[in-house]
């Protein structure tokens, strides 16, 4: 109520678009081969295969989680939305080699931000797929999830879902 009264602090929007961060091929949550993601047990989202190594910030907002291993980072935006970046499939076992990591949890990162490298060749060697889920890990607060566009995706720049959140 303060904060209204005496103009202090914006209110988050409701609607927020979650662009590519990775650039590859959309793929279908369902058809992730992996049944944790593709049964939405984690959330909704979706997955990329990628065509680089590269993962950036896919929104503004705070690094909440770096795994140990590199492996996934988890974001937050202001409006409350969690964000899981999960880069392969089966790659914990990998425990960090051919990952780099170049932020950590605390850290406000804007869309676009470089947040990891991975080598895509020895995750197709080590780990069971390079298939990517960008997942929404608290699916609960979505009142409208809108798939923009599939296909071809370009990091930081290739809108991929529009979500509302009550």
């Amino acid at each position: 109520m303060f904060k209204k009264l005496f103009g202090k602090g914006e209110e988050a929007a409701k609607t927020i678009e979650i662009k590519a961060p990775i650039s590859g091929r959309y793929i279908e949550l369902s058809d992730i081969p992996d049944p944790v993601f593709a049964q939405e047990m984690m959330g909704k989202g979706f997955g990329i295969e990628p065509t680089e190594g590269t993962v950036v910030a896919p929104i503004d907002g705070e690094i909440v989680n770096v795994f140990p291993t590199k492996h996934a980072i988890g974001l937050k935006a202001a409006n409350g939305l969690e964000l899981l970046l999960h880069i392969g499939l089966e790659t914990v076992a990998m425990n960090g080699e051919g990952f780099t990591t170049h932020v950590k949890a605390g850290d406000r990162v804007t869309t676009g931000d470089k947040l990891l490298e991975f080598d895509i060749e020895l995750i197709k060697q080590k780990a069971a797929s390079t298939i990517s889920p960008v997942i929404i890990t608290n699916s609960d607060v979505i009142d409208n999830f809108e798939v923009i566009q599939n296909g071809n995706l370009q990091k930081g720049a290739t809108t991929v879902l529009k979500i509302d959140v009550n």
